[in-house]
């Protein structure tokens, strides 16, 4: 494989799917100069000009969605039955996002005084440098490439190497709507590369969605350069079964935010405290449902759990799993159920552990692949206490009946979003954000816009 040359490979067979030159320097450098003239231009556009452009470039998207769905499915995997639903959510964030704009970005006003006009307008940050990840090519970057947009902002979008078409095509579907030529481009890159525009005096803001480790690598490169980063590193994120839960609706929902997408989900769940009277029997519902799925190639219909990324990705999941067996847990899901999970391919079998506890790899670090563990509780306290023994904090969960008792718990949880009775969603009215290793800034919501942007105060006196 050249370094000089990104290739993409298929989860589905191992087959080389897409294949590109990674971007010059002088392609470098002449996208940053056409992103950073071009990026005054279209801030002094009306915003509501702005969002006609916008808009039309999220239409054409949406248009092209079986193609695109399936460009998804041939890149990472998910099972082809799913993939239109993240075309569908794509254009509904975007669509939030531009009916917001109005409100989020229009100036804050102070107390009137006598003899002076004072406010606070929203400026664009300049050029906004995007880097998307695999496991949702098109939800990922929309959070920051609209909004950005929006506010008058320029957008250079790198996509993960596993899921460049996705760059592509939301490329095209912008070039089809008539955005000024350099106002929204993208570039292929190498890990040096990225570090190289980030760096680059005409970035303003850098929107980061990956691992800690990658997270770590943004904040050196920028370093000293005084500009903002958002940073969302993942999770592994923790749900609670009250007693008083309504039975039925928490196993379906956590079965399911456990092991959608293969489980490679940012806020998936990964960890499960059930309250002891409903332990004995939710382990077993679990269990039940989770034999019902159906392992395979993605492009089946009848598939519902396709492979995770790559060959190297499963084998990492299954040295979690190695780690949990070997320091007492037990998997009460039928393996034999699963007969394309094999060591030495990406297809890895859905795997529910209990006898678990926090010295295992599964219940205190990401595992991006479809497992989970299962553990017993008191009661609201240690739920709580073990909630909270992460070094992540994205998402968590507590399915009630209470309302009162789900605030009371959500209150004291170390998480970005707390949820009752769901989990596994992104509400784009709700601010997108984490704690600890998760990373910091925010995404989505008029939170969102305050990140892509910056203040700029007007102070003026009158005189006779």
């Amino acid at each position: 494989m050249s370094k000089e040359e990104l290739v993409t490979v298929s989860p589905i067979d191992g087959s080389a799917f897409v294949r590109r030159p990674y971007a010059s320097e002088s392609q470098i450098e002449s996208a940053l100069q056409r992103a950073a003239a071009a990026q005054k231009a279209w801030a002094a556009r009306p915003l509501g000009e702005r969002l006609e452009i916008v808009g039309r470039a999220v239409d054409r998207f949406v248009d092209n969605k079986a193609a695109i769905a399936e460009a998804i499915t041939r890149q990472m995997g998910r099972p082809l039955r799913y993939t239109p639903g993240e075309v569908d959510g794509f254009a509904a964030r975007a669509r939030h996002m531009m009916a917001i704009a109005q409100e989020a970005l229009q100036p804050v006003q102070v107390s009137p005084q006598a003899g002076f006009t004072r406010f606070i307008s929203r400026e664009p940050v300049g050029v906004v440098f995007t880097i998307a990840p695999w496991n949702y090519p098109l939800l990922t970057a929309v959070n920051s490439i609209v909004p950005a947009l929006v506010a008058g902002n320029a957008v250079i979008l790198k996509h993960s190497d596993q899921t460049p078409l996705c760059a592509e095509l939301i490329y095209d579907a912008f070039v089809q709507a008539g955005v000024p030529e350099g106002v929204f481009q993208y570039l292929h890159l190498d890990h040096e590369q990225v570090r190289r525009v980030i760096r680059a005096s005409e970035i303003g803001f850098v929107c980061f969605t990956g691992s800690v480790g990658g997270g770590r690598v943004v904040e050196e490169s920028a370093a000293g350069r005084f500009i903002g980063v958002g940073l969302e590193l993942g999770g592994n994120d923790p749900a609670y079964v009250r007693a008083d839960a309504d039975f039925e609706h928490a196993v379906e929902t956590l079965v399911d935010g456990a092991f959608f997408n293969s489980g490679q989900s940012c806020c998936g769940i990964q960890r499960i405290y059930v309250a002891e009277p409903l332990y004995k029997d939710f382990v077993e519902r679990a269990a039940a449902l989770t034999n019902q799925y159906v392992l395979g190639n993605p492009l089946n219909a009848e598939t519902t759990l396709g492979p995770v990324v790559r060959t190297a990705a499963a084998d990492g999941v299954r040295a979690v799993i190695a780690d949990a067996l070997a320091r007492g847990a037990k998997n009460v899901v039928d393996e034999k159920r699963f007969e394309m999970a094999r060591a030495g391919t990406p297809y890895v079998a859905p795997g529910i552990f209990v006898d678990v506890d926090h010295g295992m790899t599964l219940m205190n670090d990401e595992c991006f692949g479809p497992v989970v563990g299962i553990m017993p509780v008191s009661g609201d306290e240690a739920a709580i206490e073990l909630m909270n023994n992460s070094p992540y904090g994205l998402t968590a969960a507590v399915f009630t009946r209470d309302e009162e008792a789900a605030l009371s718990i959500g209150r004291r949880v170390e998480t970005g979003t707390f949820f009752m009775n769901r989990c596994d969603y992104l509400d784009p009215a709700l601010a997108w954000t984490g704690v600890k290793n998760t990373g910091r800034g925010a995404t989505l919501s008029v939170v969102g816009y305050e990140h892509l942007t910056r203040p700029k105060s007007f102070h003026l006196k009158t005189t006779l």
